[in-house]
């Protein structure tokens, strides 16, 4: 039986013909890289010994009735992509070719998988690229998904790529299904307040990263899902990274109170840090992010999501 994985972490290619024969009997799905993209949008895929040829009308679903636009298909060059082998044929040099469906897979995945998931199930996900308003990600077999760019973390940032990278390899929660359509979350993996301002104690010097400067303070991002305020500075610009003291922490107001100590010149954008996961698995009824001491109840009810599908 096939197991669903975002395309690049799938790793399983047949290396001769007789393996690609056995993967077309049993209908496994395998995965290789994407050489090029011919002039009428075929894919052409390095298999190793020999070459397979996903035809446009099988490069993805929707591509037949124009849903889905060729720049899905141009774009999978030099990138990984999975596959359902449908035969053999030969070319006008007489070269034997394996003839490849990645459509097949998606819609497999879909069956089998992403049609099965409910909100609050935690998945894995592959960062494919990034906009202003959010990141796209594969979740199976090439499956497009957004996260919106507010439900990446609690701490504000001002574009996906302040989180992650094109190709990281994440996990999402599935917070909402509207007609088959899912959209994800990433914030309520990352711990809550009382889980984070937990690695902080009062009179240590950390960094921070500055996310936002208001009329009232200036606040410094510690980890994605904790920030503390600090006072205003003329020196300090969004985005720079500053050593903070921290003067207070205090749970019954989620606040963490802090003093800039040393700024650092603003300099090309460095890659974001690791991500650590505080929910790795399993499925969420609810998450409550702010602590039980404080009046703010920041709460996300997974039960309450729109799931219709078509």
């Amino acid at each position: 039986m096939n197991r669903y994985f975002p395309e690049g972490e799938l790793c399983k290619c047949p290396v001769n013909t007789s393996e690609a024969e056995e993967y077309t009997e049993n209908g496994m799905i395998a995965e290789a890289v994407c050489v090029l993209c011919t002039g009428d949008h075929d894919l052409i895929v390095d298999l190793g010994s020999f070459r397979g040829r996903i035809p446009r009308c099988e490069g993805a679903i929707g591509i037949d009735d124009g849903t889905t636009r060729d720049i899905a298909l141009i774009s999978r060059v030099n990138k990984p992509v999975q596959f359902r082998i449908l035969g053999f044929d030969t070319d006008e040099s007489g070269v034997k070719y394996a003839v490849l469906s990645r459509r097949l897979a998606q819609e497999e995945c879909i069956k089998n998988y992403i049609s099965r998931l409910k909100c609050g199930d935690v998945i894995p996900a592959r960062v494919t690229h990034m906009e202003q308003f959010g990141a796209f990600v594969d979740i199976g077999c090439g499956i497009p998904s957004l996260i919106p760019i507010d439900l990446i973390s609690v701490s504000r940032i001002s574009h996906p790529s302040d989180r992650f990278t094109v190709g990281q390899h994440i996990l999402c929660a599935v917070k909402s299904i509207e007609n088959g359509k899912i959209t994800l979350t990433h914030k309520e993996l990352l711990g809550t307040w009382q889980e984070n301002a937990a690695s902080f104690g009062i009179g240590e010097t950390v960094t921070g990263i500055v996310r936002s400067i208001e009329s009232y303070g200036i606040f410094v991002e510690l980890r994605p899902n904790l920030a503390g305020l600090a006072e205003l500075r003329p020196d300090i610009t969004v985005g720079s990274k500053v050593s903070v003291y921290i003067k207070a922490i205090i749970p019954e107001k989620m606040k963490i109170k802090l003093i800039i100590v040393d700024s650092f010149d603003k300099c090309d954008k460095e890659k974001p840090s690791d991500i650590e996961y505080y929910i790795t698995s399993g499925s969420l009824k609810t998450w409550r992010y702010s602590t039980e001491s404080s009046c703010k109840n920041i709460i996300t009810d997974f039960s309450q999501q729109i799931t219709s599908r078509p």
